[in-house]
């Protein structure tokens, strides 16, 4: 079985991304940049009602607008929509103007429904409209179950209840949903802002009918997705259709505003929780009843549990007798997408909230009772590497005890991620020139956390040379297959497949040059022995060289202005494994960004919908708050390395455990629980009896 160098000079060190250049430059092209010759600019009309029934969409007018190249409608009326925002049409021209022009000429027909419904509280109920005609809003809930949970709760000594819950999240990456696509007599072109070229590949050719060979995808760069770009989506077919009609290249990126109404979100959780624990501290009992909103549809945050809004649960702790209970609600808004760690956010945050609430009662310290009851011994020693890196013998007092107006607390959380053990099917391929100089190619996407760093790592250290000497393109179809970047991954699939690369090259290298070694400085002596042919190598994933799954805890450390209700994080450790460190630059940049999402989802971010109109009322960065640079608290990375382990990937773990420290931080300082994520000032006062409680939106 292969086995990783045992005394590595690059891999588990810190290398400067090897695309660092390109982006600080301003060199490097995302989808928005490609400028293909004769390229137009594409818009799509959407729904402005939750609920309809097109009769007719005529596109003849908006033909007509000067600049207007191109008109298709979505797919044949009649049809129904289903919330504010879904497709209904799309238009090509020579300017935004012209776009704009030809949307408004487009005649829409409808028969305009005000049943409606645009929050889980009310659609579940037994008289709220229906989304889907032939369904009811919440599905039958999905239970499993283990021991007799209902006598257990009578052995407890102490026993907690509590209604957690979390808002739906919209993903809002930097760079929006689009691509430009080029469909000629050839094929068609698509430059993606997407996660997964092969996945679009497939859906692109499957939904214009064309044989998958004649569709190529690429994505040298991208700019986010966070889970909710692996299709080519509703906009990457529409480009394609105009291009075809248009015949011509056709650039069709969706604007912030359309990005929060049709694209992905994180469901919204409300767990019902009793937990109970026996007088040894020992976690006997536990029942939960959960529902939340995927939207008009099913899939998204499923945390491998079902489709929905189903959460993994009991979440990391084993308790011998619970049950389970989960309902997913449709709402007229549009559908989920997986969001970071599908599922395992608001599970450790719903289940983190009430470890602290239990130990409280048992007047056990937090961090103690989750040792007592944790199996893991990878999170047992996060735990403890992180109390002390932490201080939290130091800075632990009960709850509401801090002194002054301005409070603080501290508070912990954990995270596993099943996934992170890499796809089997990743190839790839290596050309190594006579002149000594060498190109990786693999079918894969670096979406911004360092897969071609990565790459150029492994190679560097298999084949004794620097990372600057190695050229890694990726992004293009045309290479050998590899996975979508999701699930964490895309670095336990190519590390290994890199390694494979290396020793195939180094063995043949070596039988053609009589050198009984390649490496290092012998390279280029080597690679002169080609004579005038490249050498071309593949490769293929290595058992043995990666595993799963990943672990991590965080502690948090806020201030809480009892007079504003204002909370700060001060501080957050974050301690992880990722089996074997491959770079710790792009490896802390990973965590750090999984902080700073999870902070969001504690403090700030959550969608707003109008009952009256059902419409994001919040939908851009203005109104939507994410984390910002005046918001950050001092993130400490703790990485516990693992080459026993292979290689693991880390981007969901990261950011797991986060809002859970910081509610359990916040409990901590005042002494009083806030149920509801974010954590608002409003709510924080509500919880102090210094206001009455916010309406929930």
């Amino acid at each position: 079985m292969s086995s990783w160098p045992s005394n590595p000079k690059y891999i588990s060190g810190s290398v400067k991304r090897v695309d660092a250049p390109a982006k600080v430059t301003g060199r490097a092209r995302y989808a928005s940049d490609i400028q293909a010759p004769g390229w137009l600019y594409g818009m799509i009309l959407r729904s402005k009602w939750p609920s309809a029934k097109i009769l007719s969409v005529n596109l003849d007018k908006a033909l007509k607008v000067p600049g207007i190249k191109a008109a298709v409608a979505v797919r044949d009326a009649p049809f129904n929509v289903r919330f504010y925002g879904e497709e209904i049409a799309a238009v090509a021209g020579t300017s935004k103007q012209a776009c704009l022009d030809a949307l408004r000429a487009i005649e829409v027909k409808a028969d305009v429904s005000k049943d409606f419904v645009v929050h889980e509280s009310d659609a579940i109920k037994e008289d709220s409209p229906r989304v889907w005609e032939d369904s009811a809003n919440a599905g039958a809930p999905r239970a499993h179950n283990k021991g007799d949970a209902e006598s257990a709760f009578s052995e407890c000594a102490a026993v907690i209840e509590g209604f957690y819950t979390t808002p739906v999240l919209i993903h809002n990456p930097m760079e929006t949903h689009g691509s430009t696509v080029s469909w000629t007599d050839e094929g068609v072109t698509s430059w993606a802002s997407t996660q997964g070229i092969s996945s679009v590949q497939d859906g692109l050719a499957g939904a214009l009918q064309l044989d998958r060979s004649r569709v190529r995808v690429l994505t040298d760069f991208m700019g986010g997705g966070f889970g909710s770009k692996f299709g080519p989506g509703a906009e990457g077919v529409l480009a394609a259709r105009l291009s075809q009609q248009a015949k011509a290249p056709v650039r069709l990126m969706l604007t912030r505003f359309d990005q929060n109404l049709a694209v992905g979100n994180r469901p919204s959780s409300f767990q019902k929780i009793k937990m109970g624990a026996t007088s040894d501290g020992k976690l006997h009992a536990f029942q939960i009843e959960n529902y939340g909103t995927a939207g008009i549809g099913a899939g998204g945050d499923s945390g491998g549990g079902g489709g929905g809004a189903n959460i993994p649960s009991p979440y990391l702790y084993k308790v011998p007798n619970y049950r389970v209970s989960q309902t997913s609600v449709a709402v007229n808004a549009g559908s989920s997408r997986a969001f970071r760690a599908p599922g395992h956010p608001p599970a450790s945050y719903g289940m983190e909230c009430a470890m602290d609430d239990l130990a409280v009662k048992l007047g056990m310290d937090p961090l103690e009772f989750r040792l007592l009851n944790d199996s893991s011994e990878i999170r047992q020693r996060e735990y403890k590497t992180g109390a002390e890196k932490f201080g939290w013998k130091e800075k632990y007092q009960k709850p509401g005890s801090s002194p002054g107006v301005i409070k603080t607390g501290i508070g912990c959380a954990g995270a596993a991620w099943p996934g992170g053990r890499g796809a089997s099917y990743t190839t790839g391929e290596a050309q190594i020139n006579p002149d000594g100089s060498v190109e990786f190619r693999l079918g894969v996407q670096d979406i911004g956390t360092g897969t071609k760093t990565v790459i150029a790592v492994v190679a560097a250290e298999m084949l004794g040379l620097t990372p600057e000497q190695i050229t890694v393109k990726v992004g293009d179809t045309n290479f050998p297959p590899g996975p979508g970047s999701g699930g964490s991954t895309t670095c336990p699939s190519v590390s290994p497949v890199v390694y494979d690369i290396c020793a195939n090259a180094l063995q043949q290298l070596q039988a053609k040059s009589g050198l009984p070694d390649a490496r290092g400085d012998n390279w280029f002596p080597a690679c002169k022995k080609l004579g005038v042919t490249p050498l071309k190598v593949s490769g293929q994933w290595q058992e043995g060289l990666a595993s799963g799954p990943a672990y991590g805890v965080q502690f948090a450390e806020v201030d809480v202005d009892t007079e504003t209700g204002l909370v700060t994080a001060k501080k957050i450790v974050a301690v992880h494994d990722c089996g074997l460190i491959i770079d710790r630059l792009t490896l802390a940049s990973t965590i750090n960004g999984g902080v700073i999402m999870g902070m969001g989802y504690a403090l700030y971010e959550e969608r707003v919908m109008d009952s009256l109109s059902g419409v994001v009322l919040n939908p851009n960065f203005e109104t939507y708050k994410v984390s910002g640079i005046s918001d950050m608290p001092d993130i400490e990375v703790v990485l516990i390395n693992m080459p026993e382990r292979g290689v693991v990937g880390i981007g969901e773990p990261a950011t797991v455990p986060t809002a859970g420290a910081i509610a359990n931080a916040v409990a901590n300082a005042i002494g009083v629980r806030v149920y509801s994520l974010p954590i608002t000032p409003a709510k924080v006062l509500a919880a102090l009896g210094k206001v009455p409680a916010p309406v929930p939106s």
